[in-house]
Formats: C-alpha cells, structure tokens, sequence
C-alpha cells in the first residue's frame, strides 16, 4: 500500500515519514548534528555523486561545496510499508543559490529513504543539479 501524503498533511504524516520528514527539516538548517539523530548508527547515504556517507555531516559538506546556500520545497511523501522495513520518498524541488549567488528554484530532487526501527537505515538521493550546472556552463543536458 502506498500513500501519498503533502507537507500541508504533516499532521497526518505516517510515523515513518514524520522521522523523513524531520530529519529534512533538520538537514535543511543545516544542523547534521541533530539529523543524526533520526538515522542508525550504521547509516548508508549514497549521494547524487554516488559517494557514499555514514553521517549528514558528509552531505552537508557535499553541499557547502556545490551550493551558496539550498533548501527542499516538499512535493510529497510516498509511504511503502514492509514486513520489517518502510520505504519513504520525498518528492519535490530545490532551490537555492550557487556559489556565485544567483539564485535557482524548479530543480527537481527524489529522495528515498529505508526505516527501520525508528530509524533511517539508507538513504538515497537524486536531483538535477549537475545538469543544471552542465547548463550554465553552455552545455545542453
């Protein structure tokens, strides 16, 4: 069963796409410190770059390297519960500013995370920033 839910709906959010939900929001600060405390110790996140991170400080510093600053405009959150696991994504957009200060919004992201527990166990993401950039840069993505 899939549910799919808008951010205006947080009130009845699933428990597992509240912890998504709340660890976005704390990510988004950014504060990895507290987003660590919605993940297990033995987290996997794998990047749009496909490096892979065992704690939200590794993104935040991927971030602090791609963009002046970011934030997620929520979509929605698509809740796949499991025997022993759910699976949550969040859909919707970024926006921000690049390193030079120009301003960017509409970049599509899906963010799929595994809970476990209470936890997140992994964490995958994907948005169209490198294209985007491939495209200030004069090349047709």
């Amino acid at each position: 069963m899939t549910d799919t839910l808008t951010p205006a709906a947080s009130e009845t959010l699933s428990p597992d796409a509240q912890i998504v939900r709340d660890f976005l929001d704390a990510s988004m600060k950014p504060d990895p410190v507290k987003a660590a405390t919605y993940m297990s110790d033995d987290v996997v996140i794998t990047f749009t770059d496909g490096a892979k991170y065992d704690h939200p400080s590794g993104t935040t510093a991927f971030n602090a390297a791609r963009y002046k600053w970011v934030k997620k405009k929520f979509g929605q959150f698509d809740v796949a519960p499991g025997k022993d696991e759910t699976v949550v994504y969040s859909v919707g957009t970024l926006y921000g500013e690049w390193p030079d200060g120009t301003s960017f919004e509409g970049n599509r992201y899906v963010d799929r995370f595994v809970i476990r527990n209470g936890k997140i166990i992994k964490m995958d993401v994907w948005n169209e920033s490198a294209e985007r950039i491939l495209v200030r840069q004069g090349i047709r993505a």
